[in-house]
């Protein structure tokens, strides 16, 4: 549709345009009565003050010969014939009849039938068929009314011959060339005036705007800042990604290489990765908390850090922490082996601690009553320690500041944990034994006297069936060495006869039936468990001949045959 709601085509011009009857869409107008084309009006008055205009584009007798004529003087009024443009078929239109459009209908026939066809069509192909040169992208839009007909003069561009539609034109606003529309000199003054002319559709005049010596840099100048504010609010808003997104998915800060110095961390019992990160990073090891735990899940054995003291340096990779905290032997641990007895441990604390020799003997001597024993604890005359059995073998950190009655109480409360996930008061009352007590003691005598972990359940055996009632082979006595070397703190083999029978220390089982006063040792969780699941085959004797295996036996004449061969192996009486 065009701009006044027709198709495609021109119609005749209508009595009700405002710009009806204005001069100049022929040149001059008519004469009353004379047809502007030349032909004879059959009728005296105006052919459009009654008759209503016809369609163009319906079938019609052939053209006015000089309807072709009169278009092709149109490039008077700035509308050049076209020619490139192809004879098209017309589509039908609709009729314009009775004031408004009624398709399908022929308007009633009027003198001017012989006249309807386009006054600017081309040649027939056919009859009633004419060619429409406004209808295909090629052709030039059709005549305009007279009132509008300047402006388009102005707007029509010059015909250029060598005009490709399918090449973009050139960019040629000053913004985007750098260009100034002002002239730079003298000497550009006619170029640049020919210039404008030519891109402003061939208005004529040499119009100078002045400004003679104003450079062309200005704009240049101004693109350059515009640029640079629009460079700048880019890499701001860069920044601020690159930012929130090393923030959120970025790898964690994190230090390079295995650091220096030394540092003292100690991790607390049931710290896990994000609380052994945060203790890490004020410790000033690790850099951030995610990077240690990060560090942690990699690790294969990362999940194996256990509580303790570490000595780690500062500023090193989560990584390389992860490494060293996984390795026992960077832990500044005290570590308690199985079946060590107290003043064995106790000079061990003074060692670690660089305290002077007896310190942490003394302390558990006067303390004992203040360290967490149990109830069921017995502080006899005839207990040498009362600590011993509860000083529970295991690793426990330690740093320069911990002190001597703080590493007793964590021994003793690791050891009260362990037991009372042991049923001792069943076993004590299935053993005819008097309460845990002496289930402790057993069990650090099955720690003492087994060689390997198989030995323990046959020794837990072995203990309690020499204290059965009906023991007569023994008579009750366990007849032990390790009991007599505890009484006498040593650790010998080669005990002679006439000294262990001598000896009426309560803990010299050779000497007197049953048990001990207490515990002989700290016995470990394989011992603890081996007597209160013994065997059951009868072992009465043992005895280990070269000090690496044991050899167990149920009857006294088994037992004397190695007995004597083991006194001949070491020179015995």
């Amino acid at each position: 549709m065009t701009e006044y709601g027709r198709g495609p085509g021109s119609e005749p011009w209508h009595p009700e345009d405002p710009l009806y009857g204005e001069q100049g869409w022929g040149g001059q107008q008519s004469a009353h009565g004379q047809n502007q084309y030349g032909g004879q009006q059959p009728y005296p008055q105006d052919p459009y003050a009654q008759q209503q205009p016809q369609d163009p584009y319906a079938q019609q007798p052939p053209q006015d010969p000089y309807a072709q004529q009169h278009y092709q003087q149109q490039p008077a009024y700035g509308v050049p014939q076209d020619p490139y443009a192809h004879p098209q078929p017309q589509p039908q239109q609709p009729q314009y009849n009775n004031g408004g459009w009624d398709a399908g209908q022929q308007p009633a026939s009027t003198p001017y039938e012989a006249q309807q066809a386009d006054p600017y069509g081309g040649p027939q192909v056919g009859y009633g068929e004419t060619h429409d040169y406004y209808g295909t992208p090629e052709a030039y839009p059709p005549p305009q009314p007279p009132g509008r007909r300047e402006a388009v003069a102005e707007q029509a561009p010059t015909q250029n011959p060598d005009w490709d539609p399918e090449v973009q034109p050139e960019e040629t606003h000053p913004f985007f060339t750098g260009a100034d529309d002002r002239d730079d000199n003298d000497n550009d003054d006619e170029h640049d005036d020919d210039s404008r002319e030519s891109r402003r559709g061939g208005r004529g005049g040499n119009e100078r705007r002045g400004g003679k010596g104003k450079k062309k840099s200005r704009n240049g100048l101004a693109c350059l800042v515009v640029s640079l504010v629009l460079a700048g609010g880019l890499g701001g808003v860069v920044y601020v990604g690159y930012t929130y997104w090393q923030k959120q998915f970025g790898a964690a800060p994190d230090y390079s290489g295995t650091g220096s110095g030394s540092v003292e961390v100690e991790i607390p019992k049931g710290a896990l990765g994000n609380k052994i990160g945060n203790i890490l990073k004020e410790k000033g090891v690790v850099k951030s908390v995610d990077a240690f735990v990060a560090a942690q899940t990699e690790n294969p054995k990362g999940n194996s850090i256990q509580a303790g003291v570490y000595l780690l340096h500062e500023k090193m990779s989560a990584a390389e922490a992860v490494k060293m905290m996984v390795d026992p032997n960077s832990q500044n641990l005290l570590v308690i082996p199985e079946g060590y007895r107290n003043v064995t441990i106790y000079e061990m604390v003074d060692k670690k601690l660089d305290l002077k020799k007896g310190t942490t003997k003394g302390i558990a001597t006067s303390e004992a009553s203040d360290l967490g024993l149990p109830d069921w604890a017995i502080n006899d005359k005839d207990i040498k320690d009362p600590l011993e059995g509860f000083l529970y073998p295991a690793a426990y950190p330690v740093t320069k500041e911990t002190k001597p009655e703080t590493i007793l109480k964590k021994m003793v409360s690791r050891a009260n944990e362990e037991y009372d996930k042991l049923d001792l008061e069943g076993t004590a009352k299935k053993y005819k034994l008097d309460g845990p007590w002496q289930v402790l003691t057993v069990a650090s005598l099955v720690q003492a006297e087994g060689l390997t972990h198989d030995d323990f359940r046959k020794m837990a055996e072995v203990v309690y069936n020499r204290l059965e009632p009906d023991n007569t082979v023994t008579n009750r006595k366990l007849e032990f060495d390790s009991a007599f070397n505890y009484l006498t703190n040593q650790s010998k083999i080669k005990i002679s006869t006439s000294e262990i029978r001598s000896n009426p220390d309560p803990y010299n089982t050779y000497y007197h039936a049953g048990l001990p006063p207490g515990p002989i040792s700290n016995p470990g969780e394989e011992a603890l468990r081996a007597t209160l699941n013994p065997t059951g085959d009868g072992w009465m004797f043992f005895i280990s001949l070269d000090g690496k295996k044991t050899d167990f036996t149920k009857t006294a004449a088994e037992h004397e045959r190695l007995n004597k061969k083991f006194r001949e192996q070491h020179g015995l009486d």
